[in-house]
């Protein structure tokens, strides 16, 4: 292969990795706290996101709290999220690279019934 020929075909390889969807699976718990925190990427106050959030266990809220800025759904301006003290004197907000997955995870079958309007130019 010659050197322009492998330069493209790199290229390629990054431009399709790039337009691949991500699979995110959300638990109950998750969506909960996602719609709460809107998915706009606008900063939450932890306080308040505990007042909205209010049904959930404490220990519940802080393991799907925690899963989700472990897998950088969720930036925190915290290192550790142990106590809903911590939660409270936090700050929150939705990473802006995974809105538009975790959108779509939000909602399913939205996201299919658009790729099955489209039409496909011949």
């Amino acid at each position: 292969m010659t050197r322009t020929a492998e330069s493209n075909n790199r290229q390629e390889i990054c431009f399709r990795t790039i337009l691949m969807h991500r699979e995110i699976n959300l638990s109950g718990g998750e969506i909960t706290l996602l719609k709460t925190m809107g998915l706009s990427g606008a900063p939450v106050y932890g306080k308040l996101l505990v007042e909205h959030v209010g049904s959930m266990e404490q220990a519940e809220f802080l393991d799907e709290l925690n899963g989700l800025i472990s897998l950088g759904y969720v930036l925190c301006d915290k290192v550790s999220i142990r106590t809903m003290e911590d939660v409270e004197r936090a700050v929150f907000r939705v990473n802006a690279s995974y809105a538009r997955d975790l959108k779509d995870a939000l909602h399913p079958g939205r996201h299919r019934d658009r790729q099955q309007r489209r039409r496909r130019r011949s």
